[in-house]
C-alpha cells in the first residue's frame, strides 16, 4: 500500500471514530429523555422559565452551539498551521470527553457534555475533510470525500445498532468506554501514517471566500437545508423511540437502532458511487436532485403508520429457530432474559405495522442525501483549494449550517410538544424543498442554465 493511500486510510479511520461517537449519542437521545425526565425549569438568577420542550431541544442545540463557536478558530488554525496537529488535538480531546460521559446525571451536565462533544466533532470533521480534499486530485475529490463519508456512515451503522442493545444490557457506561477507545485508535493511526501538512495560509481567508459567487449560490440552498436535515435526522429516532403519549411509536432499543442505521447504510453504500458520478456529470445537479428528493421523503415519514396499515405490514418480525437450537439453555452470563431458546424469536421487540415503512423511508432518506453530500463537499473543496484556504472553505460550509442546526432542535421540540410529532417532518420537508427551489433560481439567474450540469 503506497503512502498516499495510507494517508487516506488514516483519515478514514478518524472519520470512523468521529461517526461512531456522534451517532451513538443521537441513538441514545430518546433514552436520555426518558431517564433525565426534563421538566419546566426556572433559572434561579434570571427568573426565566424554560419549558421541557426547549430543554429537549437544548440536548441537541447545546452540541450545535458549541460547534458554531468552534468553527472559525479551528478552521483558521488548520489553514494557518498544521492540520494534522489540530486533528490530533481534537481526537485526544474526544477520547477524554467520551470517557467522562458516564458522570452525566442531569439535563445540565448532559447539555454541557454535548457541547464538548460538538467541539470534537467539528474539529475532526473539518480537519479530516480538509485533508482529504487537499490530498486528492481535482477530478477525484468527490469520490474520495464520498469514501471518507462512507467510513463515517459505517461507524454510524455499527454505533446505532450496538448502542441500543448495549444500553438495554449494560446501561450507558460501557458504551462510552468503547467510544473513547476508538478515539484513541484514531489518534494512533493519524499520528503514525498521516504526513505533516506543510501548507500555510496567512491572513484571514474567510473574508475572501465569503464573497465567492459559487459559495454564495450554494449557501442559498445549504442555509435552508440545514433546518431540514437537523429536524429529520434528530426526530426519526425520537419518533421511533419515545412513548405514544408524546406522539412516538415506543419501539425498543434494537428497533430504534435499525431505523437510524438504515439511513446510514444506504448513504454509506451509495456515496462512493454518487461521488464518482458527480465528478463526471455535474455536482450542482446532484445537490439539486438529492436535496429535493430528501424533502419529498421527509414529508412521508409521519404517514408510516398509515402506509403500514394499507400494505398489511406485520406487527412483529419473527425468526424461526432450527430444531437443533430450540430449547437450548443459555449460559447465565449472557445479557439475555431467555432461559432457553424458543422455537421462534420475535426480533426488535413489540413493534407496529409502521415499523417496516419507517425503516424503508429512513433508507430512502439516506439514498437521497448520498447524491447531495459528496457533491456539495467537493464544490467547497474546489473553491477553497483554488483560493488557498480549504479549511476555511469547509469552515464557511459549517457556519452556513449552524443557524439551522442550532435553531431547528428548539423549533422541533416546540413543534413536538405544542402541535404534534408529524409537524416536525412537515416543516423539515418544506425547508428542503424551498432550499432547492431557491438554489435553482439563483443558479440559473447568476450562472446560466448550463451551470446545473457544468459545476
Amino acid at each position: 500500500m503506497n503512502e498516499t493511500r495510507l494517508q487516506f486510510w488514516s483519515l478514514y479511520l478518524s472519520r470512523f471514530a468521529e461517526g461512531f461517537g456522534f451517532i451513538t449519542l443521537v441513538t441514545l437521545l430518546p433514552y436520555y429523555i426518558n431517564v433525565l425526565e426534563p421538566t419546566d425549569t426556572t433559572l434561579p438568577v434570571l427568573g426565566l422559565t424554560i419549558s421541557a420542550g426547549l430543554i429537549v431541544g437544548l440536548y441537541t442545540s447545546g452540541f450545535t452551539i458549541a460547534q458554531t463557536v468552534a468553527v472559525v478558530p479551528l478552521a483558521w488554525a488548520g489553514d494557518r498551521f498544521d492540520k494534522r496537529t489540530v486533528l490530533l488535538v481534537v481526537l485526544g480531546l474526544g477520547a477524554a470527553v467520551y470517557a467522562l460521559f458516564p458522570i452525566v446525571d442531569s439535563s445540565a451536565t448532559f447539555i454541557a457534555m454535548r457541547a464538548l462533544q460538538g467541539i470534537v466533532v467539528t474539529g475532526s470533521g473539518l480537519m479530516g475533510l480538509s485533508l482529504v480534499g487537499q490530498i486528492a486530485d481535482v477530478g477525484t475529490r468527490a469520490n474520495y470525500i464520498g469514501k471518507a463519508n462512507a467510513a463515517n456512515f459505517a461507524a454510524s451503522i455499527v454505533g446505532s445498532l450496538s448502542a441500543g442493545s448495549l444500553y438495554e444490557a449494560f446501561g450507558f457506561g460501557p458504551i462510552f468506554t468503547i467510544i473513547a477507545a476508538l478515539m484513541v485508535v484514531g489518534w494512533i493511526g493519524t499520528m503514525r501514517y498521516l504526513e505533516p501538512d506543510e501548507t500555510r495560509v496567512y491572513g484571514f481567508p474567510f473574508s475572501d471566500l465569503a464573497l465567492n459567487r459559487r459559495i454564495l449560490t450554494l449557501s442559498s440552498f445549504r442555509f435552508q437545508y440545514a433546518f431540514a436535515v437537523t429536524l429529520v435526522r434528530t426526530w426519526v429516532p425520537i419518533f421511533a423511540g419515545v412513548s405514544a403519549a408524546s406522539g412516538g411509536l415506543a419501539y425498543g432499543g434494537l428497533a430504534v437502532s435499525l431505523t437510524v442505521a438504515m439511513e446510514k447504510f444506504t448513504n454509506m453504500c451509495c456515496q462512493p458511487f454518487t461521488g464518482r458520478l458527480s465528478d463526471g456529470y455535474g455536482r450542482a445537479l446532484f445537490v439539486f436532485a438529492g436535496g429535493g428528493a430528501y424533502g419529498l421523503v421527509a414529508l412521508l415519514v409521519p404517514f408510516a403508520p398509515g402506509i403500514g396499515a394499507a400494505v398489511g405490514a406485520p406487527s412483529a418480525i419473527v425468526l424461526g429457530v432450527p430444531d437443533v437450537l430450540a430449547g437450548l439453555v443459555l449460559p447465565g452470563w449472557l445479557p439475555l432474559s431467555l432461559e432457553a431458546i424458543p422455537a421462534q424469536l420475535t426480533l426488535f421487540g413489540e413493534v407496529s405495522p409502521a415499523f417496516l415503512p419507517l425503516v424503508a423511508l429512513s433508507g430512502l432518506l439516506g439514498i437521497a442525501d448520498s447524491f447531495r453530500e459528496p457533491a456539495s463537499m467537493a464544490l467547497f473543496a474546489d473553491e477553497g483549494t483554488e483560493d488557498g484556504g480549504v479549511a476555511s472553505s469547509f469552515g464557511i460550509r459549517e457556519l452556513i449550517w449552524r443557524p439551522g442546526s442550532v435553531v431547528a432542535p428548539l423549533l422541533g421540540g416546540w413543534l413536538m410538544y405544542e402541535i404534534g410529532m408529524a409537524s416536525v417532518f412537515y416543516v423539515g420537508g418544506a425547508f428542503a424543498l424551498t432550499g432547492v427551489a431557491t438554489f435553482f433560481v439563483i443558479l440559473v439567474w447568476l450562472h446560466g442554465t448550463d451551470a446545473l450540469t457544468e459545476w
